[in-house]
């Protein structure tokens, strides 16, 4: 639609355009939907899928690296002359590659949250009909599950091919059970502490450094103190100590419950009464993250 009137110093003519809205009379789809899109965008986005070719080089290399170990120790095994189990527990592997785990965290948490924190485009999801809730829901699902397919899919292949070399199957399912609980109850709390320490700062170098820090440090600092108390006579203190660090947090849990052996110095975990607070802690630092995500992004929303 438009009109024209005469140029007031001659014969040109002004136009205006009608460009108004067009009504939208098709499906809404809600809440819900918006959720599992967002959700799948963030899982897909930290393997790099949907993203440039640069983005999927580091999480498709640690992947791969998870892997290929796994496929190693499994080969070693099957090799082995006489040999009946895995020279690993499923419950050591992620312990042992904690590493590994880390860097991932520490490369795709501020990816999922920093640039929309950067480029403003928080606001735009909370306007409708996403809220608060569904983007902090479908962020924390999405990095738990990146974090478990990586720490999983190895898992896996040391299952399949413990099979193939006629192991036993009952031992084998066994572990492979708990070794999943195990990473499971991992990715839950890594992604939450990492989500957390992405989200306070729009810059992502900041995030990506927040997040080594909050994992490596500790852990290196925790295990240090350890080891002063294993050297020292001070034995019962170390299983105390390992309340202080994310990881050693998992392995005291898998070491009450989950029939793991310790990586703690002595190999010396907790018991069953104190592996219930370690699992109290645990609980408590992901409720914890999630409260702490809902409260940043209400004062980064509307």
């Amino acid at each position: 639609m438009q009109t024209g009137t005469a140029a007031a110093g001659g014969g040109e003519t002004s136009r205006i355009h009608n460009i108004g809205y067009r009504s939208y009379d098709g499906p809404r789809l809600g809440r819900g939907y918006a959720r599992r899109s967002l959700y799948s965008q963030s899982l897909r986005g930290a393997f790099g899928l949907g993203r440039s070719a640069k983005s999927k080089v580091l999480p498709m290399l640690l992947s791969g690296v998870m892997c290929i170990i796994a496929a190693i120790i499994v080969a070693v095994a099957i090799a082995t002359p006489g040999s009946t189990a895995l020279p690993m527990k499923y419950t050591s592997f992620a312990i042992y590659l904690q590493a590994v785990i880390g860097l991932f965290l520490a490369a795709q948490a501020p990816q999922s949250v920093s640039r929309d924190l950067r480029f403003k485009s928080v606001p735009l999801y909370f306007s409708r009909p996403i809220e608060r809730v569904d983007y902090v829901v479908a962020k924390f699902a999405a990095m738990a599950s990146a974090l478990l397919i990586l720490t999983g899919a190895p898992l896996v292949i040391l299952y399949v091919g413990a099979l193939l070399g006629k192991f036993d199957f009952a031992t084998q399912t066994k572990g492979f059970g708990q070794g999943m609980v195990s990473v499971a109850l991992l990715s839950v709390l890594f992604a939450g502490l990492g989500l957390v320490m992405a989200a306070l700062t729009p810059r992502r170098g900041f995030g990506v450094a927040a997040v080594i820090a909050v994992l490596t440090i500790s852990y290196g600092a925790v295990s240090t103190v350890q080891a002063i108390a294993w050297g020292t006579g001070s034995e019962g203190a170390v299983a105390w100590l390992g309340l202080f660090s994310p990881i050693t947090l998992v392995d005291g849990v898998q070491t009450a419950f989950l029939g793991a052996a310790s990586a703690f110095p002595g190999s010396e975990g907790p018991g069953t009464g104190l592996g219930v607070l370690y699992l109290i802690v645990v609980l408590a630092l992901v409720v914890g993250s999630y409260g702490v995500l809902m409260r940043r992004y209400r004062k980064v929303g509307l």
